[in-house]
Parts: C-alpha cells; structure tokens; sequence
C-alpha cells in the first residue's frame, strides 16, 4: 500500500485554484478527496474527438471528486456524490499499463487535478516498466499554472475544456468567478509545453485541444470564448465545439434557463461565427448529438481487474 503522505502538494493542498489548503493526509479538501486516490472506470473510450479515440479507443481512467463542480455536470454522480473505488499508487500504474495491453491509443485522465502529486508517480513507475503511450490531461481548465508545471515532460495532449468567458456565468453555475482568468492562464501554460501538434496519421501524438460545451442561452457568452481562443492562439489549437449538452435531472428548479438542450440554429451560428473569424482548425458536432449518452457506466470497470463492481 502507497504512503502518499510525502507526496508534494498534499498538505496544505492548492493544488487548484480553490487553494483550499487542507491537509489531505487527515482531511479531504475542496475536491472532496483525501490523498487516496479514487476512480470509478478505466477502460477503453470511444466517444472523444476522432484523434484521440481512433478506432480502438481511448484509455480512460476517470478519477473521483472534481475541483469545479459545475451544476449541469453529467459526471455527478463522481463529481459531486464521490462515487469512487480506492487504488493504491501502484494500482494505478498497472491500470496504465492494463489499458496499452488492450489496445488503448493513449492515457487518458479524466478530471485528474486533485490527484496529480500520486499520477506523477504512477506515471514514474509504468514507464519503469515500459508503458510509452502518449498521456492525455482532460481538465475542467481551471487549473494553476503551479500544478501545470509539475506535469511538464509528462502530458503529450492536454485536453481543457474553456467554459466561460463571462464572470457571473461562471460565478454562477461553477461558483468560479475567476473561471476566464484562470483558465487562460492555464492554457498559455499548456501550450507553452506543447507548442505544435504532432499526429501519426489521424491520431493525435502531442498537441492542444480546447474543448467548449455550449450552453442554452449563452451564444454570446460561446462567441466571445471562441473569439479570445482564436485570436489569442490562432490554429496553434485545435477547437472542439461542442452542442451535446442535455439537462440533468431537476435542474430546472434551481436554473430554470438550463433545462432544455441547445437549439439547433444558435449552435449553427456559432459555427457559421467560427468560420467567419477565420478558424479552420476545429472539430463539431453533427446530428442529434444532445440525444446521444456520452456518460460512461461508472460500474467500477478495469479498477481491480476484469469484470465491473456495481
């Protein structure tokens, strides 16, 4: 069993940029974590953007607990009600090590802040014993650029999603006021480490992917992030805009305005202002995709082994 209490970062925690400092080895912090780490499914992933899913898939490890909790999340039930399976370190490096024996194109680490100080080490240990898939980072984007650094040399493909650029949006349904500062920050970080995408063939190598969900009623608030992304960092990243946002159950009695999808013809005008701005390189969203399930089964899946837990 791993002792994580002389891992950095975990006393005292910031981590994120909540800088909650808990101390984690007692207590749990902001993210509702303690230094034991928790995931609920790590197994291959096909419904990522077609460079980082291929035909065979990403491998994905979703990591418990979350530093923004978003009230629209479709991952709450890990997020917000901490589902989770405790692993040690070491089980985490086999974990990566399981996924490249299956075929998995990358590693993929779904929601992974909380925990960098114990991945970095798990990372360590895999590649001692040979793992050499390209690592994914799939963040919130409300990140420092402290912890980011940390991880330098050990994230091929960072892929953050860029949520808002109005502070009362944020402040409102992540209770981060600070999300556009912070976020931007981030990303100059990230692709200050990976400065140019490098593919082999169809599949992403290294490079940035910034993600941004559309929400119902935000198309201004969608085109002022879209205009700062590309005007700031030109095709030097890849954007995926995205329209599959579907309403969680109840969500209309607290935020009324986010209880039904995103109309077709608002997203459409975001693409067409895309274009107009001049982007190119970018994926979307085709058909009834808000009609589709992007939520994986967390059934505990490729934790211990085979088989699910739940």
């Amino acid at each position: 069993m791993s002792d994580n209490r002389a891992l950095p970062g975990l006393k005292g925690c910031t981590l994120c940029p909540r800088g909650c400092q808990a101390d984690r080895t007692q207590t749990t912090g902001f993210c509702g974590m303690s230094d034991e780490v928790q995931i609920t499914r790590a197994a291959l992933h096909m419904w990522e953007e077609p460079c980082i899913s291929g035909t065979h898939g990403s491998g994905t490890v979703f990591f418990s607990g979350c530093t923004l909790r978003c009230v629209f999340c479709q991952n709450y039930q890990i997020s917000t009600q901490r589902k989770g399976y405790a692993v040690p370190v070491e089980r985490l490096c086999d974990i990566f090590l399981e996924l490249e024996q299956a075929g998995a194109l990358n590693i993929n680490l779904v929601t992974p802040t909380h925990f960098v100080p114990q991945i970095i080490r798990a990372l360590d240990m895999a590649r001692g014993k040979g793992l050499s898939l390209p690592v994914v980072y799939n963040t919130s984007g409300y990140e420092t650029v402290e912890t980011l650094k940390l991880l330098e040399g050990y994230v091929d493909i960072y892929l953050p999603d860029f949520k808002y650029a109005d502070h009362a949006l944020s402040a409102r349904y992540s209770g981060a006021p600070d999300y556009f500062e912070r976020a931007s920050e981030a990303l100059g970080e990230m692709v200050r480490q990976v400065p140019e995408a490098v593919y082999d063939g169809e599949i992403m190598k290294k490079g940035v992917i910034v993600r941004h969900l559309m929400l119902p009623g935000c198309l201004m608030d969608s085109k002022k992030v879209v205009r700062y992304l590309y005007e700031t960092w030109k095709d030097q990243i890849c954007l995926s805009l995205m329209n599959q946002y579907t309403p969680m159950k109840d969500i209309g009695k607290a935020y009324p305005e986010l209880d039904r999808r995103v109309r077709r013809r608002s997203y459409e005008k975001l693409i067409d202002f895309a274009l107009e701005l001049g982007v190119k390189n970018a994926f979307i969203q085709e058909g009834e995709t808000a009609k589709e399930s992007f939520i994986p089964d967390f059934d505990g899946e490729g934790v211990y082994g085979q088989g699910k837990l739940s």
